[in-house]
């Protein structure tokens, strides 16, 4: 039974989401709307981490200059965007290094998307546009979110990675006007890549463990499959303009309902992929895990510095 002050923290937590406010580090929080988060934020946080690699294999391979900046720019801005989450979620009481170690051993998830090989630079476009498109119907929301920290952090991200997704777009655009075998590269791209980005937001709704509850506390204001349609009404008329072929031969506009038709994709391949049986996934995980261990002196020394940091001023107040 809760003591009278547990509940009055309770109402009060209630009654500020039921005004559609923001819950901060201070207030008070269930401990599942808490493990909610950190489950959440950390998969992001990781997922911006992870995907730093199918796309920076192509850096030293870029077939121009410019398309080399263009690269290290995004790749970069990844990075970032890692690191605003994973403070983000450090504001719940768990530490960068105990996220990370969680994600070396496979205690914690990241986007399934990227444990599918990038295997042309074509890829590098398609990232761009269908990936970071499909992050982009996921990620606005999140601005909303009823967790202050995440939803501020989530402005800027989700602000450069609209910049992500034109960029992918003007490649993929770009290489359409080129040769037959570029066009041909660019759709054998899109071919591989549509599902994995359709699996992207979860699995359908009726299948989701966490989308219920997520949504009564406005940590996410749409179901999985909400996304899933918005993504699909947003990128067909961007296919078209394109010239590609989504490879849905179901794929249909239906005026009943005000959107496409698809074809849902191969969900006992994305419960793979998850599990850690995908194309990419060891590979993944052991790059994360080498990185890791080869940063440990930089970790050291930033720690040894701040140490000294701190001593320094009592050292010389003892002498005075």
């Amino acid at each position: 039974m809760m003591t009278a002050p547990a509940q009055a923290e309770e109402a009060s937590f209630e009654a500020t989401l039921a005004r559609h406010d923001r819950i901060e580090p201070r207030d008070w929080m269930p401990e599942r709307y808490r493990a909610t988060l950190v489950r959440q934020i950390a998969q992001h946080a990781h997922s911006e981490i992870i995907g730093m690699q199918p796309e920076g294999a192509w850096i030293t391979r870029a077939p121009s200059l410019r398309r080399k900046a263009i690269l290290l720019a995004k790749v970069q801005d990844e990075a970032g965007h890692g690191l605003y989450l994973y403070s983000a979620c450090e504001t719940l009481g768990v530490s960068r290094q105990e996220l990370t170690e969680k994600l070396i051993e496979g205690k914690q998830k990241y986007s399934s998307i990227f444990n599918y090989p990038t295997l042309s630079y074509a890829d590098v476009g398609t990232i761009g546009w269908l990936v970071d498109g499909a992050a982009i119907c996921n990620q606005v929301p999140l601005c909303r979110t009823s967790y202050g920290p995440y939803g501020r952090a989530m402005i800027r991200v989700c602000k450069e990675e609209s910049f992500h997704q034109r960029q992918g777009f003007e490649l993929l655009a770009t290489m359409m006007r080129g040769t037959d075998a570029q066009r041909a590269m660019v759709q054998e791209s899109v071919d591989r890549f549509w599902w994995p980005a359709l699996m992207m937001f979860g699995p359908p709704d009726a299948d989701s463990s966490h989308t219920a509850q997520s949504m009564a506390w406005g940590i996410k204001r749409d179901t999985n499959d909400e996304l899933r349609q918005k993504f699909v009404d947003m990128t067909v008329p961007q296919a078209r303009a394109l010239g590609v072929t989504l490879p849905d031969p179901d794929l249909v506009w239906n005026d009943e309902k005000g959107g496409h038709d698809f074809t849902q994709p191969d969900w006992a391949e994305f419960r793979d992929v998850v599990s850690g049986s995908g194309p990419c996934n060891a590979q993944r995980v052991a790059h994360r895990r080498r990185a890791h261990e080869d940063g440990a002196w930089v970790r050291e020394a930033a720690s040894a510095f701040a140490r000294r940091q701190q001593q320094e001023p009592q050292q010389q107040e003892a002498v005075s």
